[in-house]
């Protein structure tokens, strides 16, 4: 079964230096559908080992299973517009409405 378009969380505002979780899920598709997190229009890496990550200045925990974003701590440079992409092999990948979070 293709994905339906996920519902997206996205806080519209956030303080510096805190904790900021976006979801991400639809419960239609099968298998279960992986996602994919973009900022302004760019797929977000998945972070993998810890040497790149840092190289890369990654700040974020993205889980493709999960559809979660996590950012220990975020700063101005992840102010932007997010959104996120359900797919699972199956028909069309589903995206959910761009929202902006500003930090």
């Amino acid at each position: 079964v293709a994905p339906t378009t996920p519902a997206c969380e996205v806080p519209s505002s956030a303080m510096t230096g805190t904790v900021v979780q976006l979801s991400c899920k639809e419960t239609e598709g099968s298998p279960p559908s992986e996602y994919q997190w973009y900022k302004n229009g760019v797929a977000l890496l998945e972070k993998t080992g810890t040497g790149n990550a840092r190289a890369a200045n990654i700040t974020y925990t993205m889980n493709k299973k999960s559809g979660t974003l996590l950012f220990n701590t975020v700063t101005k440079n992840d102010t932007g517009e997010y959104f996120c992409e359900a797919s699972n092999g199956i028909g069309l990948s589903q995206k959910c409405s761009v929202k902006r979070m500003q930090v």
